[in-house]
């Protein structure tokens, strides 16, 4: 049994303690936002944030998250149905095509905006490794500066 909370609601399940997060978050509490990609940590589409801390999900296990704090990209609206800076950023940019990946990456930049307001290129590449097979690479920095530009204003 492990008990942790996600999007701010807390939840106790019982599972194999060799059952990666993202199976939990997906198969036992019925979640489709982090994605399975590589299930080596490679890609990024599985990340969610643990205590505030952008972690791959297929590689983190329930010992890992007793008691933690997990965000999925379906917590980053606020409750009243609002987009975040980061995702109406990214509708703004119009950075998603086929979409598979984008999860993994709002999750990066919400984790890289939060330690690094304005950030510069070589802080992104740095901190936001994930993979875009679709290549909206420019797309993705365009929206980075742009959300971290709206942050600053207030």
């Amino acid at each position: 049994m492990v008990e942790f909370v996600v999007n701010g609601r807390p939840v106790n399940v019982e599972t194999d303690a060799a059952k990666p997060l993202l199976w939990i978050l997906r198969e036992d509490l019925g979640m489709s936002g982090p994605k399975y990609g590589c299930g080596v940590a490679q890609c990024g589409a599985c990340r969610v944030l643990v205590n505030g801390v952008s972690r791959p999900s297929c590689v983190t296990y329930p010992g890992d998250v007793v008691g933690a704090n997990i965000v999925t990209v379906e917590g980053l609206a606020a409750p009243d149905g609002s987009l975040s800076v980061i995702q109406q950023a990214w509708i703004d940019e119009q950075v998603p095509q086929c979409g598979f990946c984008q999860p993994g990456f709002l999750i990066a930049v919400t984790a890289l905006l939060a330690e690094v307001p304005r950030p510069t290129d070589a802080q992104i590449d740095a901190a936001v490794t994930n993979i875009c097979r679709c290549g909206t690479y420019p797309r993705i920095r365009r929206a980075i500066h742009r959300a971290a530009a709206t942050l600053a204003q207030g």
